[in-house]
């Protein structure tokens, strides 16, 4: 029968959490059910709501500002909000004159569009595609409209079709008269329409002022709810999250605004009708990710389609919106605020479909904003982090979790593509210790939970063995810097180009030794290769090679340091009876425990030097390598000394 692991964490900080029970699934989803019903039902209240606190994150900072130069509370409040809306409704009342404006002129322009039309069908000769399929089309048509033979003959036998009458009748005339609107329902279809927008926008206002003078109490009660357990914490986190979303938003609001400025001037350059209309609205569309400046570019692209009667206006204008978008997307805002604004590329679309499906239009628009909101919050609230899981821009695992999933699957090539991209700015011992190794850890986890058969210890085995072929072209960072034999350039400390070395240490001068199993092979194959990219001759030994029984036939000669390699030192019992008879069988040789998984407090907490016998006891295989060329470099420099010499400058003492 199967067991279920019980709710712990593994190593390196990576949780393991047990099979979620159904009803808890269930209530999961039920509340999702509720809020999303909610979102939709109540509208009315939620979409006013949305667009305050939006605007109350954006403006904060003018506030502040204004507070901060002594002009108290309620009257920097007051001039924000008023100065806001006032350029709000001057937009909207240039907008609305723009349109009635275009809506006039519409007619003027339907001739440039019929010549176009049939400009594109002289393109198609006699007897062409276009032409083929219009006949078809029409023949079709005249078919399904013509009555049929039977229906003719019957009304033609009918007894009681009526004789056709000598003289036609004449018609008879219909008038339709309007009824008169009483004054109030005359009032009440012209004020009518301007209610909803009017109290949308009474109520943003409402709720606008409140929050930002409520800015700090909200904050407080908001930190209650979410970690009061740990208020330093928790309030810088908030306070982090709403300074840099505000900034966020507020740059975003000035790049749209002048992306506008200069669309619209473009287009009153090129002769595009109506041009402040098109500027308004690309300032609207941008808050649109990927679809607002496609949509933006359209509509002034199909007008100038309209008034030129040629094709010029068309390309100049799809020019004009290509150019200006790549320089706004691919350098402004990378230099102001980085180039991602937090989110998937998945989860900006479907946000959009989902916020449209809730709120309409306004939804679209804001769709961006609440997503990247919720995400911020999900980065510092702990109960909502699974947001950033499903709607955040980072990978869905961690390094280690991918380079032992793509493990599994057998797929070193993805792997190696991987470990490049880690390696075009750390070296590469950094990605064994960052990643491969703690990779490892996690299968040495399901070896020990049992999950990991056999068979799948032996393709993992060989997967890795691919991939650090695979790296075998990349080199450590530091052996970079020493071939580079600039004179003005130091080479870092401790280590050697392999023709300094003495010839003693480039033939398998270190065993790197397997611990346990096949996994704590794979690390010391990882170590091996590190130490020969430095000079340093090393073999991998298998841990039968090194059992009581194989010991005495293993081939010691020219091994000046012994590294064990352990993904898991338990109780340091193993390494303890390993160091014992490696003592033995080199006595002369210096031996290096590296236990890969514990951290240096844990080392010296559980007095791992005295417990294994080791000369030294490491954590990172970028830590022996150091040590073992250090070695190598103190016997260089003074071979007599070289049997009284141990490896590195400091031993961890046993307190």
């Amino acid at each position: 029968m199967p067991t279920t692991a019980s709710p712990g964490a593994g190593p390196h900080g990576i949780e393991i959490f047990a099979a979620g029970k159904p009803s808890t699934f269930i209530g999961t989803l039920a509340i999702g059910v509720i809020v999303v019903a909610a979102l939709y039902f109540g509208r009315d209240v939620f979409v006013p709501m949305a667009l305050a606190i939006l605007l109350s994150f954006a403006l904060a900072p003018s506030v502040l500002l204004l507070r901060r130069c002594y002009f108290g509370r309620v009257p920097s409040v007051v001039v924000v909000v008023v100065l806001t809306f006032t350029v709000i409704c001057g937009l909207g009342a240039l907008f609305g004159n723009q349109l009635a404006y275009l809506a006039g002129n519409l007619p003027q322009y339907q001739f440039n569009i019929t010549e176009k039309i049939h400009s594109l069908k002289g393109t198609a000769t006699t007897g062409g595609v276009v032409e083929r399929a219009s006949t078809m089309f029409r023949d079709l048509s005249n078919e399904i409209s013509k009555p049929s033979n039977d229906a003719g003959k019957a009304r033609v036998k009918s007894p009681r079709a009526p004789a056709a009458s000598a003289q036609p009748q004449a018609p008879i005339p219909v008038e339709i008269h309007q009824p008169s609107l009483a004054p109030f329902e005359l009032v009440q279809d012209v004020v009518g329409p301007l209610l909803q927008p009017l109290a949308t926008a009474g109520i943003v206002v409402v709720f606008l002022i409140f929050f930002l003078l409520q800015r700090e109490d909200l904050r407080d009660r908001f930190i209650r709810l979410a970690g009061a357990r740990d208020l330093r914490r928790t309030t810088e986190a908030l306070d982090d999250a709403a300074r840099r979303l505000s900034r966020y938003l507020l740059m975003q609001s000035m790049i749209n605004a002048s992306f506008g400025v200069w669309i619209g001037t473009g287009l009153w350059l090129i002769g595009v009708p109506n041009a402040v209309l098109w500027g308004i609205l690309s300032m609207l569309l941008r808050f649109v990710p990927y679809i607002g400046a496609i949509v933006a570019a359209a509509l002034p692209g199909a007008l100038a389609l309209a008034v030129d009667p040629g094709w010029s206006m068309l390309f100049w204008v799809l020019g004009l919106f290509l150019v200006t978008e790549s320089i706004t997307g691919q350098i402004i805002e990378p230099w102001l605020y980085g180039r991602s604004t937090g989110l998937s590329g998945l989860a900006v679309v479907v946000a959009a479909a989902f916020w449209t499906l809730l709120w309409g239009p306004i939804g679209l628009l804001l769709s961006t904003p609440l997503t990247m909101c919720l995400v911020v919050l999900g980065r510092h609230v702990e109960r909502l982090q699974f947001l950033v899981v499903l709607l955040g821009d980072q990978p869905a695992l961690a390094l280690e979790q991918s380079f032992y999933q793509r493990m599994l699957a057998d797929d070193p090539d993805e792997a190696a593509h991987q470990a490049e991209e880690f390696l075009k700015d750390q070296p590469l011992s950094a990605y064994y210790d960052q990643v491969a190794i703690k990779g490892l850890a996690l299968a040495q986890l399901d070896v020990n939970r049992g999950t990991l058969a056999h068979e799948q210890r032996v393709r993992l085995k060989a997967a890795i063995d691919d991939l650090i072929d695979d790296l075998s072209d990349h080199e450590d960072a530091s052996v970079a810097v020493v071939k580079e034999e600039e004179p003005s350039v130091a080479p870092p400390v401790g280590v050697l180009a392999a023709a300094e070395l003495a010839p003693s240490w480039r033939s398998k001068a270190v065993l790197c030794i397997a611990g346990r199993g096949s996994l704590d092979e794979a690390s010391a194959a990882m170590l091996a290769q590190l130490l020969e990219m430095h000079g340093i001759g090393a073999r991998v030994v298998s841990r039968e090679a090194v059992s009581a029984a194989n010991l005495d036939r293993l081939e010691v000669t020219g091994v000046q340091v012994a590294c064990l390699c352990y993904l898991e030192p338990g109780t340091f019992g193993n390494a303890r009876y390993l160091v014992r008879r490696l003592r033995r069988r080199l006595p002369k040789a210096k031996i290096i425990a590296g236990f890969w998984t514990l951290t240096a407090e844990q080392i010296e907490q559980r007095h791992a030097l005295t417990a294994t016998g080791a000369d030294l006891v490491l954590t990172l295989t970028q830590q022996v390598v150091e040590q073992v060329v250090g070695a190598a470099k103190e016997i260089l420099l003074d071979p007599s000394s070289a049997s009284n010499r141990q490896v590195g400058v400091e031993i961890f003492s046993a307190a």
